[in-house]
């Protein structure tokens, strides 16, 4: 296979690059350009134009490769302006993680980067993986819980935090963390996580969930290394209530193409969130690789970190992390053993 190298990584051959024209993938624009020879001009694989006759198209890795056949840049998609779309986005991001920083809305943002409020939350949610107010949002909750691990007072991570008011940040831990702010701190003291060790087919699987949703779904765990995982919470056997929830999640996993939509209690980091929000969007019985979920949320050469999210998944097949391959298409590694994630591919694959 072929593959020439541009300035933000390998560029697909041929077919991938066709494919992603197709599709009109925003996670390709940058890595190649598209060149219409009856039209004589180049564009976004994201371009919305109508799509040319594949004998009539060529890719090139770079808009000067285009330029150089002499073809010119489609006025529609404009293909030269990558750098200005990262450049918009940094500076958005730098905004958005000032904690002294006024509060920005979408329309002040889009107005300082030179865009229209639309664009710019597709040109943003394209390149991080959230929009501009999840991403604040994140950003806020991530650090108001480094303050509270710190040991600081509450109201300190409120100012800390950069939220505006007392009651916007209880309602954002308690939405986002599952707890509230002072349980946080107390390494969540006062939270009770029923659990429960649950035959499958594929071996005994450890669910543990609060009162707001599963925590943990995980193979060959236990409660040892649930309270690892939750030191300060108090670990209870489930009820029968608890037992149909396990119900739901044993046939999710013996049945993962028609897994149902379970309540989720999980936190991680933007990044994290981000790539676990990809890993949703995989349909059954499909995969991606790493590269290519970098590629998505416009973090071209974040592999090995795309990985490390990956890996830090605290729900087994309800976010399916299984659906990540190598480059090459072998199976690559998988927490609970490749016999598992085989498995799990061929029962999608089956529907």
């Amino acid at each position: 296979m072929l593959v020439l190298e541009t300035e933000t990584g390998p560029r697909p051959d041929n077919d991938e690059c066709w494919r992603a024209v197709l599709e009109r993938d925003r996670g390709y624009d940058g890595r190649f350009v598209t060149g219409v020879l009856t039209t004589g001009i180049y564009c976004r694989p994201s371009c919305a134009a109508r799509h040319p006759a594949r004998a009539n198209v060529r890719f090139f890795a770079e808009p000067e490769e285009a330029r150089a056949t002499g073809l010119r840049a489609c006025l529609r998609c404009r293909p030269d302006d990558t750098a200005r779309d990262e450049a918009a986005v940094a500076l958005a991001l730098q905004f958005l993680r000032d904690p002294h920083a006024e509060r920005l809305s979408l329309a002040v943002l889009a107005e300082r980067t030179g865009y229209s409020a639309p664009h710019f939350q597709k040109l943003f949610s394209r390149a991080v993986g959230l929009s501009p107010a999840a991403y604040a949002r994140s950003v806020r909750a991530d650090r108001a819980r480094e303050t509270l691990t710190s040991g600081a007072s509450v109201t300190t991570a409120i100012y800390e935090a950069g939220y505006g008011a007392p009651s916007r940040f209880y309602e954002a831990s308690s939405k986002r963390m599952g707890m509230t702010p002072s349980a946080w701190r107390q390494g969540g003291r006062g939270i009770t996580i029923r659990w429960a060790s649950v035959e499958t087919s594929l071996g005994p699987i450890l669910i543990a969930a609060t009162e707001k949703g599963i925590c943990r779904l995980s193979f060959g765990e236990g409660p040892d290394e649930l309270a690892a995982r939750f030191p300060r919470a108090e670990i209870a056997a489930g009820d029968a209530q608890f037992a149909k929830l396990c119900d739901q999640v044993v046939s999710a996993v013996e049945r993962p193409a028609r897994a149902a939509n379970l309540p989720l209690d999980v936190q991680g980091t933007a990044f994290q969130e981000a790539v676990w929000e990809q890993l949703r969007a995989i349909p059954p019985g499909e995969t991606r690789s790493y590269g290519e979920i970098a590629a998505k949320l416009g973090k071209l050469g974040a592999s090995r970190a795309v990985g490390q999210a990956n890996g830090a998944n605290p729900v087994a097949v309800l976010t399916p992390c299984h659906r990540v391959v190598a480059a090459d298409g072998s199976l690559g590694g998988y927490a609970y053993g490749e016999e598992i994630k085989r498995e799990l591919l061929r029962r999608e694959a089956e529907g």
